[in-house]
């Protein structure tokens, strides 16, 4: 089927992110969140991240206005259910995202594809709640949204062959790499990213080392771009959880384990750069570490 058009539940960091890169491909999307204070915040980042790939000449000014001109925004589900696909973007909550779709559900049209964002949750389990399994999938998007350029798609066990191949379609109209993953909890990226910043923060909890001789170490002994706790503090560590918690759930094996530092960190409400502290503290001028 054709996708012209694209509704998408959630503005936060992600759900802005997936705007920007639809609206900059040409789709028409309309964004949706409870709060429209989030809606207006989400689309000024739109713009600002815009604006910054326009100076980087990535992006022609006239591209630029071309694609804000295509976003709306709406508090009302019932709007949505007029897009050809929808993709909520929520919190990592299998229990929110349910809420989701059962309030969006009446509204959709029948050949709507509906599809989770979600990092780590069976697609199968959330098909089973909606009345199109066969047309749902898994659409994981990676964070920043329009600098990264893989989309894992992830099937359930009923998802059929079109809706598949429609969102190869997608993916490759959006300039990106589309990898296809098994339904099993936290699905590829996530099933080892996430698990080797739970053991960096064991490495902490255990003093082998702090947090700037951990991040250093990766970055410069493994040259990846970011330190495992600056990426956790990034991600959020609240989500970070959250997948460790499926991954030690769906799969019953020890290593999976959060480590308890972690969930002590998210008791505290220190979730990483989006409260302002987390393995570093982000309130001064230069993020400084809190351990």
């Amino acid at each position: 089927m054709a996708v012209q058009s694209v509704g998408v539940i959630g503005a936060g960091q992600m759900g802005n992110g997936i705007a920007h890169v639809f609206a900059l491909a040409g789709y028409d999307v309309l964004l949706n969140d409870i709060s429209a204070e989030a809606m207006q915040a989400a689309v000024a980042t739109i713009e600002k991240n815009l604006d910054r790939q326009v100076s980087r000449g990535k992006v022609s000014a006239e591209d630029k206005a071309a694609a804000m001109a295509r976003i709306r925004t709406t508090t009302d589900m019932a709007d949505i259910g007029a897009t050809d696909l929808v993709i909520e973007a929520a919190t990592e909550r299998e229990d929110v995202k349910n809420k989701i779709f059962e309030s969006v559900l009446p509204h959709l049209k029948p050949d709507t594809i509906l599809t989770s964002n979600t990092s780590s949750i069976s697609i199968t389990r959330l098909a089973s709640r909606t009345d199109r399994p066969e047309k749902f999938m898994g659409f994981h998007f990676m964070n920043p949204v329009p600098v990264m350029q893989l989309v894992e798609l992830i099937r359930g066990i009923a998802t059929n062959e079109e809706t598949y191949r429609t969102l190869v379609g997608v993916v490759d109209a959006l300039g990106k790499t589309a990898a296809s993953a098994e339904d099993f909890p936290a699905f590829i990226v996530n099933r080892i990213l996430v698990p080797m910043m739970n053991e960096a923060v064991y490495v902490l909890y255990e003093g082998v080392g702090n947090v700037r001789s951990i991040d250093e170490s990766m970055k410069l002994g493994a040259n990846h771009p970011m330190g495992p706790l600056e990426l956790a503090d990034f991600i959020g560590l609240d989500t970070c959880l959250a997948i460790m918690n499926v991954l030690h759930d769906g799969l019953a094996d020890t290593k999976y384990r959060p480590c308890p530092l972690l969930v002590k960190y998210v008791e505290a409400g220190w979730l990483g750069r989006k409260t302002g502290r987390g393995f570093y503290d982000y309130r001064g001028e230069t993020p400084v570490p809190t351990r």
